[in-house]
This record gives structure tokens, C-alpha cells and sequence, in this order.
């Protein structure tokens, strides 16, 4: 299985990034997918999930300034995030789950997860 994430990068602070992930090579029919972020020296933390249908959830760090987002077609979830702020700087990690639900929000609830794309935002 392989989940292939882009779109990090160096941002400055109010500024916007668009994350994509596409998965392959697993076999769920509805499957959850969502992303983490870690920061340095900072335990791993949820940030968004979405179901098949499109449901949705967020941290409350991050709502009413990211959006997730998928495309079944592509197997491809996206995260648009505005309003970028300097504590949002982290590592993050595309996530995959055979439980058709945004409500899981423990990265050991997760089946499969991505090498990890670096978001670094400046003040």
C-alpha cells in the first residue's frame, strides 16, 4: 500500500498550502482518510478525517481554517489550509482506514499512513 503526499512547504503566516495525498495498492471498498501532523518534539496530533460519502471532522485547532476534502474516483484526499499560522508548522501524514468514519481521531485506529510532507510556516 502506498500513499504518496505532496504539497508542503514554506509559507509565510496568513498564507495558504493545499495538501494531496492518493492512495494504492489497498483494498477497501469505503474507506476513512484523513491526516496528522507532528511538530518537533510534539506528540503526533489529529487534524482531519473524512468518510467516503464526505463527512467530516477537525480538531479544533485547525476548523473554520482547513478544509478536507477526496476524490474516490483519484482515491485522493486533499487538505486546503488558510490562515496559516506559525504553530501549524509540523510533519503531515496522510492516513487511510478500513472504518467508513471521520470520527476516529487516535493515529492507532489507522491502517496505513504516509511517508510524511513538511509544512513550515514563518512568522
Amino acid at each position: 500500500v502506498q500513499l504518496q503526499a505532496s504539497g508542503g512547504g514554506l509559507v509565510q503566516a496568513g498564507g495558504s498550502l493545499r495538501l494531496s495525498c492518493a492512495a494504492s495498492g489497498h483494498t477497501f471498498s469505503r474507506y476513512g482518510m484523513g491526516w496528522f501532523r507532528q511538530a518537533p518534539g510534539k506528540e503526533r496530533e489529529f487534524v482531519a478525517a473524512i468518510r467516503w460519502s464526505g463527512g467530516t471532522n477537525y480538531a479544533d485547532s485547525v476548523k473554520g481554517r482547513f478544509t478536507i476534502s477526496r476524490d474516490n474516483a483519484k482515491n485522493t484526499v486533499y487538505l486546503q489550509m488558510n490562515s496559516l499560522k506559525p504553530e501549524d508548522t509540523a510533519v503531515y501524514y496522510c492516513v487511510v482506514t478500513r472504518f467508513n468514519t471521520p470520527a476516529l481521531v487516535s493515529w492507532s485506529r489507522y491502517d496505513y499512513w504516509g511517508q510524511g510532507t513538511l509544512v513550515t510556516v514563518s512568522s
